[in-house]
């Protein structure tokens, strides 16, 4: 049960965030899915319960890990700059639990995380429970937690955790784009962090660079282009390599990435994203690729010791080893966000 909340269900201190829900304009209905997006959701989420934990040895092998390590290093950067302690934080695809270390650093005081997978979400538990028996450098957190399974682009969250809510950061990692398969469920999903959102409340995230992939797609021969870790392909429909402005929902590519990702993703295009989000009542506090936050973070030294620990850029001493040029170029494919709910 979350701080400050009474374990008496009569309890006046229960109820819904104080933030108004704010329905589709076109109406709640507008909010169901059609069948094909529930099986490209369910292709997602299968994919990541798939996903076996790796053990250190193996994590180390990865022919991405210092791109692994550096998008550590960028999701503890934003969480050190707007975590606070004691703060009540909801993790909208939490995964496997891999940043409930960098919370715990925070110090927060009460955690919610949610996730379409029911097999990350048992492997967040065991690691949340310090059952896991790799890399877990500690066996206790400090905060309470809340683990469920649930598609938070589908579902209502304001009754599905009136008792947990407001809370004062939420954060959504590498997953945004997987609710942009329809307006019904951008919309859904920002209407959820709105509604679950103090006044004043911060929304982090990072997720695809819609800018570089379409200028990637412009610049190659056909319909795909990548590297030695990655690859994207779009479908023939984009052959012309134009999208229409007036439907920026529904841009589907194949994202493959070694040792990571192999499943259908969707293009955001950000400004449709900082419009969307205004209607929710969100202002922008910066967006920036992932190649521009690292020069710019990289400029102060107490990130500079934490890229040094996290070992993306070597460890400063014996282990002179960095990203490759194309785990570099992979990075370029993201950005980081930082909204503000609106305070009243």
């Amino acid at each position: 049960m979350k701080r400050g909340y009474s374990e008496s269900p009569s309890s006046s201190s229960h109820g819904p965030p104080q933030s108004k829900f704010k329905h589709n304009p076109e109406g709640d209905t507008h909010f169901l899915e059609d069948e094909s997006t529930k099986i490209f959701a369910r292709k997602v989420a299968d994919h990541y319960s798939a996903r076996t934990n790796q053990t250190l040895e193996e994590r180390e092998a990865s022919p991405i890990i210092h791109l692994k390590k550096l998008n550590n290093w960028i999701k503890s950067v934003l969480i050190q700059l707007y975590a606070k302690r004691g703060d009540a934080v909801l993790d909208l695809a939490c995964g496997k639990g891999g940043d409930l270390i960098k919370w715990d650093k925070a110090k927060i005081g009460y955690y919610v995380g949610i996730d379409i997978a029911d097999g990350s979400i048992e492997d967040c538990r065991t690691r949340y429970n310090g059952e896991a028996d790799h890399h877990q450098r500690r066996k206790k957190f400090s905060f309470p937690a809340r683990l469920m399974c649930g598609d938070c682009f589908e579902v209502r969250l304001d009754r599905v955790l009136a008792d947990d809510a407001p809370f004062d950061v939420c954060s959504c990692q590498f997953a945004m784009h997987y609710s942009w398969s329809t307006e019904a469920r951008a919309r859904r999903a920002l209407a959820n962090v709105s509604a679950l959102l103090r006044p004043g409340g911060i929304f982090i995230g990072t997720m695809p660079d819609a800018n570089v992939i379409i200028k990637k797609l412009r610049e190659a021969e056909g319909l795909a282009f990548g590297n030695s870790v990655y690859w994207i392909r779009f479908d023939e429909e984009f052959s012309e390599k134009k999208f229409k402005s007036s439907n920026p929902f529904g841009i589907k590519y194949k994202f493959h990435l070694e040792d990571a990702v192999d499943c259908p993703e969707w293009i955001v295009p950000f400004h449709v994203f900082k419009a969307l989000a205004e209607e929710y009542d969100f202002e922008l506090v910066f967006v920036k690729n992932n190649h521009v936050f690292v020069e710019e973070y990289m400029k102060k030294p107490e990130f500079v010791e934490l890229m040094r620990r996290l070992g993306a850029l070597g460890d400063g001493n014996q282990d002179q080893s960095t990203l490759s040029p194309d785990e570099w170029e992979v990075a370029y494919l993201y950005l980081a966000f930082v909204l503000r709910k609106v305070p009243y």
